[in-house]
C-alpha cells in the first residue's frame, strides 16, 4: 500500500514557478505509474500530468504543455512536478495519484492512492 505526500505548494505571482514533489512511502513505489491532478474551487478534479513507472513516458494536459514538466527519482520514492510560466487559472489544489492498471493516465478512476493535496495559488 503506497501512502503519498504532497509539498512544495504556495502563492507565486503570475509568470513564477513552483516545484510540487510526492513521496511516496510503499516499498514498491517503482512500480506504480503516478500522476498529478488538480481541483480549483467549483470545478471538478482534472487531469494535469503522468509518468511511466520508469519515466520514459509522460503525458500531459494541453492546458499546461509546455509549461509544466513532470518527473520521477524511483531511488527516492519521489515524484515531481516543475510548474513554470504559472497563470492565475493554475490555482488550485494539486494532488499526486499512483495507479498499478488502467488503460488510461487521464483518467481519476484508475488510480489507486491519492495524497491529501497541496495548494497552488496564483496572484496575477
Amino acid at each position: 500500500q503506497e501512502q503519498l505526500v504532497e509539498s512544495g505548494g504556495g502563492l507565486v505571482q503570475a509568470g513564477g514557478s513552483l516545484r510540487l514533489s510526492c513521496a511516496a512511502s510503499g516499498r514498491t513505489f517503482k512500480m506504480y505509474r503516478m500522476g498529478w491532478f488538480r481541483q480549483a474551487p467549483g470545478k471538478e478534479r482534472e487531469f494535469v500530468a503522468a509518468i511511466s513507472w520508469n519515466g520514459q513516458s509522460t503525458y500531459y494536459a494541453d492546458s499546461v504543455k509546455g509549461r509544466f514538466t513532470i518527473s520521477r527519482d524511483n531511488s527516492k520514492n519521489t515524484v515531481f512536478l516543475q510548474m513554470n510560466s504559472l497563470k492565475a487559472e493554475d490555482t488550485a489544489v494539486y494532488y499526486c495519484a499512483a495507479r498499478w492498471g488502467g488503460v488510461s493516465p487521464m483518467e481519476s478512476n484508475n488510480y489507486d492512492y491519492w495524497g491529501q493535496g497541496t495548494q497552488v495559488t496564483v496572484s496575477s
